[in-house]
């Protein structure tokens, strides 16, 4: 069996969850049994293939947002940044993901 098949189908699988409810990394990794550091990677391929592939439907991301001062500005949204660039505290919670 090939990666691309496996990989098809772990993005159909994140894609799935994601038309039903906003998810985390963390969550998808669970829902999908990958690890979460991989989720990203795959979820850039969704965003794009949801762009290019059916205008009624967008790929919307909820920012990380720094459960200390309340910071969302983070330059990527796809990114699970370790540390608030305003206050430096490291809770911060993961973006949220969803497909509408």
């Amino acid at each position: 069996m090939s990666d691309s098949g496996s990989e098809s189908t772990t993005r159909q699988r994140i894609t799935d969850a994601l038309r039903t409810e906003p998810h985390d990394a963390a969550e998808l990794s669970t829902a999908v049994g990958i690890p979460r550091t991989a989720v990203y990677r795959h979820l850039e391929h969704v965003a794009r293939t949801v762009r290019g592939d059916d205008a009624d439907e967008q790929f919307l991301v909820a920012p990380p947002e720094c459960r200390a001062c309340g910071f969302d500005g983070f330059d990527d949204p796809l990114n699970d940044p370790s540390r608030c660039p305003e206050c430096r505290s490291e809770r911060i919670a993961e973006p949220q993901f969803l497909i509408e």
